[in-house]
């Protein structure tokens, strides 16, 4: 029911910032949870940051605190995440992905990947050094 799509990725110095966009298709968005995932060559995919339907509560992995923010226009069926002060480390596929669960909680964010049911196609990120 529900299609996403990413945009925004591209190569930045470190040190640097991007705006990554998830754009949804779909009636049921806004009743969603939703979240940033990414995944570097070779290794697993990992949580980053994820926000409540109601956009009121967030969530993000210790290596992204601090210097990225996650958001929702749900008026706009979108999620954005704005990732500055970008480490070499930040190197992934960024996916975006809604939960599985639109009975959940307003102010649930999951965390887990199996929690989620939606997931974009990817944006490269490729900080340099």
């Amino acid at each position: 029911q529900v299609q996403l799509v990413e945009s925004g990725g591209g190569l930045v110095q470190v040190g640097g910032s991007l705006r990554l966009s998830c754009a949804a298709s779909g009636g049921t968005f806004s009743s969603r949870a939703t979240g940033w995932f990414r995944q570097a060559p070779g290794k697993e995919r990992e949580f980053v940051a994820a926000i409540s339907k109601s956009g009121g509560n967030t969530y993000y992995a210790e290596s992204a605190k601090g210097r990225f923010t996650i958001s929702r226009d749900n008026a706009k069926n979108a999620v954005y995440l704005q990732m500055s002060s970008l480490k070499p480390e930040d190197t992934a596929v960024y996916y975006c992905a809604a939960h599985k669960v639109p009975l959940a909680a307003v102010t649930y964010v999951p965390r887990i990947s199996s929690e989620y049911d939606y997931w974009g196609q990817g944006t490269q990120v490729t900080v340099s050094s």
